[in-house]
């Protein structure tokens, strides 16, 4: 069922403030959770000196937030389907800000990672229900694509953002890093009460998929755990195979209680639609490609070069930068060239990318070998991260559109997690000790960047396969459209239908 807003943004012309003021607290979760991870990396080192941490526990800062997101999102995606996105969205908001404060004011590792970790759930949720709220709000289409672009677009300022505020603010206090999203979320919790539609639950008669829930919770906290851990535990230590091994039998017994449940919390069929795994696959190796290039980049700036941590936020600012000043444009891209090109382009820039950057050296030039990278890294993300969640929601029904939207977060953040454990796998096998010479270590780092490519090439040929189907299939669109064909009365009474709908929805708003 869709929302009161959802006929009245029928027309791509005019929003009405209501429907900005819900993209917008929307806009600004996504926002949140972006400047969350990137600020965090940059205060680490200012946290384990005042907490006294060890490296192993400091990794947890950053691994137990990632933990509570990846492992839970299969989850929050039907809950918002099921108990209502609204509700889903506000009281996982609250949660955020919450932990937020929490995590400002702890005094030892064990409480802020626990706060982190809160955060992370809390991410869980809002992610999923901010995105089908979205899609449900929306109108398939130009309107629908022009808000997702726009969301996306938040996520990457978000991102760069956090950057710089973490260079910043760590120069006063850490802990500034961790308080300044609670007042945020505050302000989008409040708006958010006033201005998100109510959606209608699902109609669930065949209960609640309970041992799909925990079996498929388990198996993603295993993964994320046990990819998290592998690089310090090693991977063919007997902990991380068993770990593996654990995790494919709680994933095997999830996909049978998917396939016999009479209400999944993952529908299985809907991966057997070519652009939905499409989707999917594009977005864990964009994600993991991109994660893994930027901790290869920050090693590099910081460690090699020198720099200090404002220094290697303002050399990623760039390609921050371009996402958000595309973002009025690549809505009408997208409607023009269609998902697949747009995805195959933004991977083909993502290629171009990495391979500039595999030249740099210790005496670079900013403006001619590192600059173009990020100005390419820039575009590449500008078309293609929008263009998946456009891909992936799309055709999907309203009642699904929340599993949908978890599924596509699970892929990016278990993505993630798994290429930068293999990257980070790569370069300290390719490292010569704590005494190499920093051409050693450069040397080290190409081995990595060499995978990060192969990870973006990969992405780059499965996403081609839409293109090249796309292409061969006109007489398939030409007998759908003969198959929809109506009646002149058949027409005549819809439009009139649509039409009352209309004049109900502006009058809910108004």
């Amino acid at each position: 069922m869709n929302s009161p807003l959802t006929a009245a943004s029928a027309s791509p012309e005019r929003w009405s403030p209501r429907l900005w003021g819900t993209l917008l607290v929307l806009c600004a979760a996504m926002f949140l959770d972006a400047l969350d991870v990137s600020m965090v990396g940059v205060a680490l080192p200012s946290i384990g000196s005042e907490l006294n941490l060890s490296t192993a526990t400091l990794q947890w800062v950053v691994s137990g937030y990632i933990l509570g997101y990846g492992g839970l999102l299969l989850l929050g995606g039907r809950a918002a389907d099921l108990l209502g996105r609204r509700r889903v969205f506000l009281i996982a908001l609250a949660v955020f800000a919450l932990a937020s404060l929490l995590g400002g004011f702890v005094d030892s590792g064990p409480l802020l990672i626990a706060s982190r970790f809160i955060k992370g759930l809390s991410a869980a949720f809002t992610a999923p229900a901010g995105l089908s709220i979205i899609t449900t709000t929306f109108a398939e289409g130009p309107v629908r694509n022009r808000a997702l672009t726009i969301y996306t677009t938040c996520a990457a300022t978000g991102f760069s953002m956090g950057l710089v505020l973490s260079g910043l603010l760590t120069e006063a206090s850490w802990r500034l890093t961790m308080l300044l999203p609670a007042p945020i979320a505050v302000i989008a919790l409040i708006a958010g009460l006033k201005l998100i539609p109510r959606s209608a639950r699902e109609k669930n008669v065949g209960g609640y998929d309970v041992p799909g829930a925990v079996t498929g919770t388990a198996a993603m906290l295993l993964l994320v755990f046990t990819v998290v851990e592998a690089p310090e535990a090693g991977w063919a230590s007997a902990r991380t195979l068993l770990s593996f091994l654990a995790t494919a039998v709680l994933l095997t017994v999830f996909v049978r209680i998917e396939l016999r449940s009479a209400s999944p919390l993952i529908r299985l069929g809907v991966l057997r639609s070519g652009p939905q795994l499409r989707a999917q696959i594009g977005a864990m190796t964009f994600f993991g490609g991109y994660v893994s290039f930027q901790f290869l980049a920050t090693q590099y700036f910081q460690t090699l070069l020198g720099w200090s941590a404002l220094e290697t936020a303002l050399a990623f600012l760039p390609a921050g930068a371009l996402v958000a000043l595309s973002s009025t444009k690549v809505g009408s891209v997208i409607d023009r060239f269609g998902t697949p090109r747009v995805i195959v382009a933004g991977f083909v820039l993502l290629v171009a990318s990495y391979v500039l950057f595999l030249h740099v050296s210790l005496t670079p030039s900013y403006a001619s070998m590192v600059l173009p990278s990020m100005i390419l890294l820039g575009f590449a993300c500008a078309l293609v991260f929008p263009s998946l969640n456009i891909q992936a929601t799309n055709g999907v029904d309203d009642d699904e559109q929340g599993m949908v939207s978890g599924l596509l977060n699970t892929s990016i953040q278990v993505g993630g997690a798994i290429f930068l454990a293999v990257v980070t796998a790569v370069i300290t096998a390719s490292s010569h000790g704590a005494d190499a010479s920093p051409q050693a270590v450069l040397d080290s780092y190409r081995p990595g960047l060499i995978v990060v490519t192969a990870i973006a090439v990969a992405g780059l040929l499965i996403t081609l396969t839409g293109v090249r189907t796309r292409r061969a299939g006109p007489a398939g669109r030409a007998q759908k459209t003969v198959v929809v064909t109506k009646s002149a009365p058949q027409k005549v009474a819809e439009e009139s239908v649509q039409k009352e709908a209309e004049k109900e929805a502006v009058a809910v708003i108004d």
